[in-house]
């Protein structure tokens, strides 16, 4: 079973910046983040693949935020620039330790799940 830890959410006001931090056990293949709002729905934000040369985004964050990953410390992080109030949510990473290609955005493909972490932007 992989453990996932998530870090780094906190409040800021618009057109702040945070970074989240995502450190699985194990050897991870994709790494993405979800986000679920207040209307507790979830939104893919981003994933990226081992590598590091397959990332993807979600049209509402492309351009502020960036999904990156340290292979030394098995670590993948979100850096969130110019947040805005319509980013306010708990944001989730998850793992599998398969290459999920055309997948990345489906969260029924990723079995490991971090507990959540509150990020919320004021205006």
């Amino acid at each position: 079973q992989v453990h996932v830890v998530e870090s780094g959410g906190g409040s800021v006001q618009a057109g702040g910046s945070l970074r989240l931090s995502c450190e699985p056990s194990g050897r991870i293949e994709s790494y993405a983040w979800f986000r679920q709002g207040p209307r507790k729905e979830y939104e893919f934000v981003a994933a990226i693949d081992r590598s590091a040369i397959t990332i993807y985004y979600a049209d509402s964050v492309k351009g502020r935020f960036t999904i990156s990953r340290d292979s030394a410390k098995n670590t993948a992080y979100l850096q969130m620039n110019s947040l805005k109030p319509e980013d306010t949510a708990v944001y989730y990473c998850a793992v599998s330790v398969y290459y999920l290609g055309s997948y990345y955005s489906d969260r029924e493909k990723y079995a490991n799940w971090g507990q959540g972490t509150q990020v919320t932007v004021s205006s």
